[in-house]
């Protein structure tokens, strides 16, 4: 081993020693590398893990990084403003850029948590559209924009189903005598209490002026009475598609990015139900006193991008927000695409709107229905 000697010799003491004075006489010699390293700090893009965030990372992550010659941190979240709320009230913010659900882009923005945007900050369309007529309707937000289009869906693995009639229809998943078996559901009401009302006979074009009634809220949470003894509940998105793989469900919700991946990494007979998707855009947002805005809005600028949008949809099956990115998008890849027609027929655009009013005060009745005692059929294993 060799041994580093801490002992200096009378020139290297000389050499020291004017290099400190040098650096004690010079006005602002002592502040120029505390400033390149505050300009240098990483970014911290926050977003959902998985698949998705793999499809970001080779579309505009890792491609930024290149270009701008800097470092971006990349976090993965359930969702939900209450560690954006936490960040901005302490004024102490780590994250910089957030891929956000429609609800709460337009609720952060309405609290004050969100930075309203410039869209004049965007880059333009390559075709020469306006940025309101290449940019999907809503997809461009005040505090917010969108990037992507994405949906959830019903999945099945065919080979549970070998033999037998697999299930066709949103109704086939609520239908626990004709299909038995446990279903995974995302632990929320969102998209939940919209199908519990379409299965249950309520057309969807009624579906939010039902759920705006104590008797339709009470109707769906009726539906879902029914379903719950059946029901694995999942959290990322990750986790939806496993449920499937490891036999523990016949059929789960899940994100159609999701399942594309899962098919095409590990299990080619995993199936989609079109039928009723329920679709939304992810929007990036930059939180209000991040340290980095200047950053971060060069980065939120770069990821949407018509060339960075028709990037990621290569890796995952998300349809961009941007015409100019989708007219990108290989032919071969866009059956898979939410937005293509023959999957659109009866989608539902989620109401970002109004789940942003409605929210937590139904999450809070949704987390008190979860917690009371399940009755389970004697069907049901014990």
């Amino acid at each position: 081993m060799h041994m580093i000697s801490l002992r200096t010799s009378a020139s290297g003491r000389s050499l020291l020693c004017a290099v400190t004075l040098l650096y004690l006489l010079v006005p602002g010699a002592g502040t120029v590398q505390a400033q390149s390293n505050t300009y240098q700090d990483p970014l911290t893009f926050v977003s959902w893990g998985g698949a998705y965030t793999r499809s970001q990372m080779l579309a505009f992550v890792y491609p930024f990084e290149r270009r701008f010659n800097t470092r971006v941190n990349v976090l993965d979240y359930h969702g939900g403003l209450e560690e954006v709320r936490d960040q901005v009230s302490s004024l102490n913010v780590k994250w910089d850029v957030i891929d956000l659900e429609p609800a709460d882009a337009l609720r952060g923005c309405e609290e004050g948590l969100l930075q309203p945007l410039d869209p004049t900050l965007l880059k333009k369309s390559p075709d020469g559209k306006s940025l309101q007529e290449d940019f999907f309707p809503e997809a461009i937000q005040k505090c917010a924009v969108g990037t992507v289009v994405w949906s959830t869906v019903i999945a099945y693995d065919r080979q549970q189903f070998e033999g037998e009639r697999a299930p066709e229809s949103l109704k086939d998943f609520f239908d626990t005598e004709r299909f038995p078996g446990p279903r995974g559901m995302r632990r929320t009401p969102k998209a939940n209490l919209e199908w519990a009302l379409i299965s249950d006979g309520v057309p969807a074009d009624q579906v939010y002026s039902v759920l705006e009634t104590d008797e339709g809220l009470q109707r769906a949470f009726s539906v879902l009475d029914r379903l719950k003894p059946n029901i694995v509940w999942w959290n990322s998105g990750a986790q939806a598609p496993r449920l499937l793989e490891a036999g523990r469900v016949v059929m789960t919700t899940a994100y159609n990015g999701r399942v594309y991946d899962a098919m095409a990494q590990r299990n080619p007979g995993l199936q989609i139900i079109w039928d009723h998707q329920i679709w939304s855009y992810d929007l990036l947002g930059i939180p209000r006193h991040t340290r980095n805005q200047e950053q971060a809005e060069q980065f939120l600028r770069f990821a949407t991008s018509s060339e960075q949008l028709a990037e990621q949809a290569r890796h995952i099956p998300y349809g961009p927000v941007r015409h100019s990115a989708l007219a990108q998008v290989d032919r071969a890849l866009r059956p898979h695409l939410p937005t293509e027609p023959d999957n659109f027929a009866n989608a539902l655009k989620i109401n970002a709107a109004w789940w942003a009013e409605h929210f937590e005060q139904i999450n809070i009745r949704f987390e008190e229905w979860l917690e009371r005692p399940v009755r389970v059929p004697r069907a049901l294993p014990h």
